[in-house]
């Protein structure tokens, strides 16, 4: 059985499942093959379902009623709400009182289940003070809408307003060999606080895995051919890097994607990586990460390998870049 870990008083699986690529964002998914991964999921252990209203337009929570229809108790349901440019609006976050109570109520109903058991501001709004948006999320909680509350792609700073506010029980920003901003001062302020950490994109998005090997390997309008790191000089530097993490992860027998998902839960005790699939053999491959130890030379290894900063390019294109860790 898969161990279990705590974000704040919430428990959940080891290893989550992002579901964000289950509709259209990096290919086109076939829907009844997601469901099929959801329910695979489950049978390993992995209970805890990421989701969002930005993705997909809302066909996404959509697509979860579906596969959890009959089982809601089986699964941990995360939504979000607040990235609103994802969804063609000028203004690339909304975390106006009224928005909250309006997102809330319509994921609620795309989802087809009476609470939602962890909820996020998926992008903090800065010209709303957080304390304002935190609080219309806490009385969502007292409404017994919402079970538990979260902030993601937020800074040190302001994660400690939020906690004020109302206990926020996960932070989620992305987190990887390739991605350790959040070393710094994220990461101690979660422990401090008693936060756990979900970890999105921790393979890369799919690059760690070996999968990608140059630019053409991506359909036109695949959301990294946007990014930096895939692009240019960049993308030779960072393949570089991928070919050290498969030769650790041949001296360790498990897949490069095993070995980046056990540094990642090798860090504390309260990280929670949600890699992204649709497809069953994947989902079984990533849960497979929590029972991968890594030896300790190869975790130093890895951590001199991938040094913050080691990787060429950033995670976001620049004016992306602006709107996180804020």
């Amino acid at each position: 059985m898969m161990q279990r870990r705590k974000l704040g008083e919430l428990e959940v699986g080891a290893v989550g499942l992002g579901c964000a690529t289950m509709t259209p964002f990096y290919d086109q998914p076939d829907p009844d093959s997601a469901i099929r991964t959801i329910h695979r999921a489950r049978e390993l252990g992995v209970d805890f379902l990421d989701t969002a209203d930005a993705y997909g337009a809302g066909r996404n929570e959509e697509l979860i009623a579906r596969a959890v229809a009959g089982r809601r108790n089986e699964f941990v349901i995360a939504s979000k709400f607040g990235n609103v440019g994802l969804l063609g609006n000028p203004r690339f976050a909304d975390g106006r009182p009224e928005y909250v109570r309006e997102a809330c109520d319509k994921s609620l109903a795309r989802l087809q289940t009476d609470v939602i058991d962890l909820y996020f501001i998926h992008r903090v709004d800065p010209q709303v003070p957080i304390e304002d948006t935190v609080g219309a999320m806490a009385d969502l909680v007292r409404q017994g809408k919402v079970r538990y509350l979260g902030i993601s792609e937020a800074g040190a700073a302001t994660i400690r307003k939020a906690h004020a506010v109302h206990p926020m029980s996960a932070v989620q920003i992305e987190y990887s060999l390739w991605s350790r901003d959040v070393e710094a001062d994220v990461l101690p302020a979660c422990e401090e606080l008693g936060i756990g950490f979900v970890a999105y994109s921790p393979l890369g998005r799919g690059f760690l895995t070996g999968a990608v090997t140059t630019l053409d390997t991506l359909r036109e309008g695949d959301a990294r051919r946007n990014m930096p790191r895939f692009q240019g000089d960049n993308l030779q530097h960072n393949l570089n890097l991928v070919e050290e993490v498969k030769a650790h992860a041949a001296s360790q027998r498990c897949t490069p994607a095993q070995l980046a998902l056990a540094w990642l839960l090798s860090r504390k005790p309260f990280i929670v990586p949600i890699p992204g699939t649709s497809h069953v053999h994947r989902v079984e491959e990533n849960a497979g990460a929590a029972d991968v130890k890594l030896s300790p030379d190869t975790e130093d290894a890895l951590g001199a390998i991938f040094a913050p900063g080691a990787a060429a390019g950033t995670r976001y294109p620049a004016a992306h870049l602006a709107r996180v860790m804020i």
